[in-house]
């Protein structure tokens, strides 16, 4: 059984993220599979790297030479189940797996928007994967999809790369005492980090020395997201709230840090959320039903309410009055962590997927 991974850019982000661990990690996959991209992005090298096949290409007017193209590689690569990342993808393979008996699957990332071309692609893929059941259960219900053909496969992590000790990264005011936290995550709209920062001013305005650090990029598309949060940190002269844009050493990151903080608005997993944990940081995030299942109604994290920065503020200082307590209890919850969202585990329940379709 052979396995084609269609791919947007490769870009940092967290679906990319995910793949790359595939990727690295294909010698431990019970199924072969090659990458089929159509863009290129920061993480291209790193993709090119890895064991399996990587091909590029890029749909271009007459859109007819790329779906020929692209079913020239899936039978000369002899691949029996296209796995698009993107509604778009798989679009494009149902296209050029015309009259082919080449199976066409769907991971869905985000809660997209409701267009005709995804409420049309949603019900020809054989299965559709989703990271959550949350996730799961609202696209089912809001396109009246056949239960049977819905399936949740949690996303997996390489934890290998926290096994390593890593030296502090360079980080604005990295070696001054006080609390280190941090967020990861690019600044879209699945994400809120305008909550995380109200709960910082509380934080400054009790007078506790700390030192923030928000990890993601800014957005071309949504730029506001950003440009919200760095203005109201001048306004409010939140110098130790620093915006290190994307970086490729989070492992690193988290190995230096107190706490992790986390705030979203409609994320379907949380990637940023589990490696933390994983990491044996004591983690605190929201109570979106996505975060609620992942950490199992806050078994592995500490929940606030959503939006309420003042009730994030009082579950922070909870931690503070007993820092070790947290920290014994974070290390306790990296066990079970590790193995329920392991990229091992990951990759044995594609497997059953992909075996029922064969």
């Amino acid at each position: 059984m052979k396995i084609a991974y269609l791919l947007g850019s490769l870009n940092r982000g967290g679906t990319e993220t995910l793949l790359l661990d595939v990727f690295k990690n294909a010698d431990k996959a019970k199924f072969d599979f090659i990458g089929i991209h159509r863009k290129g992005g920061s993480l291209k090298e790193e993709f090119y790297d890895t064991q399996p096949k990587f091909f590029k290409l890029e749909p271009t007017f007459p859109y007819i030479n790329y779906f020929f193209k692209l079913r020239q590689i899936l039978k000369s690569e002899k691949i029996d189940i296209v796995h698009s990342q993107q509604f778009i993808d798989a679009f494009y393979a149902k296209i050029a797996c015309l009259g082919t008996k080449i199976k066409v699957v769907q991971t869905y990332h985000g809660f997209e928007n409701g267009n005709f071309l995804l409420k049309f692609i949603i019900k020809q893929t054989v299965e559709n994967f989703f990271v959550s059941n949350y996730q799961r259960e609202y696209y089912t219900k809001k396109y009246n999809l056949n239960l049977q053909k819905q399936t949740t496969v949690y996303n997996g992590i390489s934890f290998e790369k926290f096994a390593k000790i890593y030296d502090k990264p360079n980080l604005p005011n990295n070696d001054k005492i006080g609390i280190k936290m941090a967020m990861v995550g690019n600044f879209v709209d699945v994400r809120d980090q305008f909550t995380v920062c109200n709960f910082l001013k509380l934080l400054k305005d009790s007078g506790i020395d700390f030192d923030f650090y928000f990890v993601g990029k800014k957005d071309e598309k949504t730029p506001h997201f950003y440009d919200e949060c760095t203005k109201f940190c001048i306004k409010n002269q939140l110098d130790n709230v620093h915006f290190v844009g994307s970086r490729n050493d989070v492992p690193a990151i988290l190995q230096n840090i107190d706490a992790f903080i986390y705030s979203t608005d409609h994320d379907t997993f949380g990637i940023a959320v589990i490696e933390a944990i994983a990491a044996e940081v004591p983690t605190f995030v929201n109570d979106w039903n996505v975060m609620k299942e992942i950490t199992e109604n806050g078994k592995f994290a500490n929940l606030y309410k959503t939006k309420d920065e003042n009730d994030l503020f009082d579950k922070f200082l909870l931690f503070l009055q007993n820092e070790n307590f947290y920290k014994e209890q974070a290390k306790n919850n990296v066990t079970e962590i590790r193995k329920k969202f392991s990229i091992e585990n990951h990759l044995n329940n594609l497997n059953k997927e992909y075996l029922k379709l064969s």
